[in-house]
């Protein structure tokens, strides 16, 4: 059963969209915690999100750019917010389609269906999944997935994006200059900060795969991958 999360605070509509999806055999999850929209997302893994533009703390835009950088899951906006800059935007910030209030149920459940034969089924692309792969450590691009031997982590976008670089200059050093331009994907800032701190989650992923000091720190340069065949006694930042 496919799973839909709601991210919409009024409750009479999220209620009745629930309702009326629920009919077609899926399971809809409600959000009410509008502060921990992400937390929710990452515990239920929807296959599928409807949202709303106008949230309390931080609007529906926000919330689609940090989905963006987990997953590309279908994100479905819906908004009485009918200007063609407000769908621009929806767009700009990672969305797959823009359903103005009000709206026809049957509509609704058309593009729902629609998002979902793209991403997963019967008009999913038919190629094999991107993958990356070196000395046993295999990165699913798609899936935001690491693996190595039996043992699996998930990641973050910017994660998988800095272990894709890895891995394409291993055993060579990634420059930071150039990590940081891939992880500038989105048109937001990113500061040295922002990569140093990624860095040292990628470390830790790493270690959750029983690969201890696996990223090598070249100073002035940038980073290098090292996996167990080729562990050398460079010293680690």
């Amino acid at each position: 059963m496919q799973t839909i999360m709601i991210v919409e605070d009024d409750y009479k509509i999220a209620s009745l969209l629930q309702s009326h999806i629920e009919r077609y055999g899926y399971q809809v999850v409600l959000t009410t915690d509008f502060e921990r929209v992400m937390e929710q997302f990452t515990s239920i893994q929807p296959d599928l999100v409807l949202l709303d533009v106008n949230l309390p703390s931080y609007d529906g835009y926000y919330w689609c750019r940090q989905i963006r950088n987990h997953s590309i899951c279908p994100v479905l906006f819906i908004s009485a917010r009918a200007g063609e800059m407000d769908q621009i935007m929806a767009l700009e910030n990672g969305a797959d389609d823009y359903i103005t209030k009000p709206f026809d149920y049957g509509v609704v459940m058309a593009k729902i269906r629609s998002q979902l034969r793209r991403a997963y089924g019967e008009y999913a692309t038919r190629q094999e999944e991107r993958l990356v792969q070196k000395e046993g450590l295999t990165l699913y691009v798609e899936r935001l997935e690491l693996t190595h031997g039996n043992e699996l982590v998930s990641l973050t976008k910017k994660e998988a994006d800095i272990i894709e670089s890895l891995l394409e200059r291993y055993p060579r050093v990634a420059s930071r200059e150039a990590l940081l331009e891939k992880l500038w994907d989105d048109q937001t800032f990113v500061d040295e900060n922002t990569l140093n701190v990624n860095i040292t989650r990628v470390r830790k992923k790493l270690q959750e795969l029983g690969l201890e000091q696996a990223v090598e720190t070249v100073r002035g340069i940038g980073y290098r991958l090292h996996l167990p065949e080729t562990t050398t006694g460079s010293e680690r930042a």
